[in-house]
């Protein structure tokens, strides 16, 4: 005898055979009629050796592992676009959100960023260390220095355009509390001019690698609760001999009460100026095939407005030697580094070769 909720064997097979068939006939649920636009997966990853000797202390040698990216783009409809990358934080060895954003583009003059992303600064921030020019960006008191949650990035929203392929504006308001502790919001603002070839697109490179001959201007600040961060930024870069590049990049600073590399000063001022040669020869090291190039760096930074604290300088001069394989995806970078202070700090250099790749 068995019980009323056991089946035989006969209607069984015939339950599962008529479940199977439902599933099959069934129409599809809404996420699985959904489809995704074209979908981009990429990745980076920059690595180096470096020797550091500080004046009258102990030299160390280490190995790091500066980034590790995650990219992922995709396209909603025709004017939806969506960016998501993360980025490996060497201090906490995590996983971050670097990016995430809604983008809505109506054309050259009408594009809306919201989420997390680079607020309007200068153009250090808005290449970053992967399409910067030399290795040791963000170290001479000077380049980004406005306030952040994670690499440059803040939560927030944008409006910016390209104009005639010249002038390039952006204006946006992003959280206050999460980067400096006030509530207030943060106001951004960039506006920038290509005397000769146009920069497409928010993001920004620090060279083209002769890709484009580039005379550019650039002025940013941001505002909170009247605490200012302004630079201004130089870009020339020419072609030259047929392969080659000439390139010039300055930049001016001022930290008035927000941002800055030193919380125990309310104020830092700085400047520095960079010259580069891309020789144009392509030069075969093995199975290797990529182009030399000589770069050569010099910042003066101050901080001031210290509580209890003497105000004091630093300066950094910098020297890469680089061997360009594949421009931002695939190049080897050797760098000296040598930081003086005229007070507080000893005195340091640094050396090493990095490694970067893309794909």
């Amino acid at each position: 005898m068995r019980s009323g909720n056991t089946l035989n064997p006969g209607r069984r097979a015939s339950a599962v055979l008529l479940a199977a068939c439902f599933l099959i006939l069934a129409p599809a649920s809404r996420a699985q009629l959904a489809t995704l636009g074209p979908v981009t997966i990429g990745a980076g990853l920059r690595t180096d050796f470096t020797a550091t000797e500080p004046n009258g202390g102990k030299n160390t040698d280490q190995f790091a592992l500066d980034d590790l990216r995650l990219y992922v783009n995709g396209t909603v409809t025709e004017n939806i676009k969506f960016m998501f990358n993360t980025d490996y934080n060497s201090i906490t060895n995590t996983m971050q959100v670097l990016d995430g954003v809604g983008e809505f583009s109506f054309g050259p003059h009408v594009n809306i960023w919201a989420g997390r992303f680079l607020p309007p600064s200068d153009r250090a921030n808005l290449n970053g260390p992967f399409y910067a020019h030399e290795w040791k960006e963000y170290t001479d008191g000077i380049q980004d220095g406005y306030p952040s949650v994670f690499q440059g990035r803040d939560n927030g929203v944008v409006w910016w355009g390209d104009f005639a392929k010249k002038i390039k504006v952006s204006v946006g308001g992003f959280d206050g509390g999460t980067v400096t502790g006030k509530k207030q919001v943060i106001g951004a603002a960039r506006v920038q001019i290509d005397f000769w070839d146009p920069e497409e697109g928010y993001y920004l490179n620090s060279t083209y690698y002769g890709d484009k001959n580039l005379l550019a201007i650039g002025l940013a600040a941001q505002l909170q609760d009247g605490n200012t961060g302004s630079t201004g930024d130089f870009l020339l870069e020419k072609k030259v001999l047929n392969g080659g590049a000439f390139t010039i990049e300055a930049e001016v600073s001022d930290y008035n009460r927000l941002g800055g590399y030193n919380a125990a000063y309310s104020k830092s001022q700085g400047e520095y100026g960079l010259v580069s040669f891309l020789f144009p020869k392509v030069v075969p090291i093995g199975k290797l095939n990529g182009k030399f190039e000589i770069l050569g760096k010099y910042a003066k930074a101050d901080f001031t407005h210290g509580v209890g604290v003497p105000n004091y300088d630093q300066r950094t001069a910098e020297v890469n030697l680089n061997y360009v394989i594949k421009q931002f995806n695939a190049r080897i970078q050797t760098f000296y580094e040598d930081f003086n202070y005229n007070r507080l700090k000893p005195d340091t250099w640094a050396a090493g070769i990095g490694l970067q790749l893309q794909i």
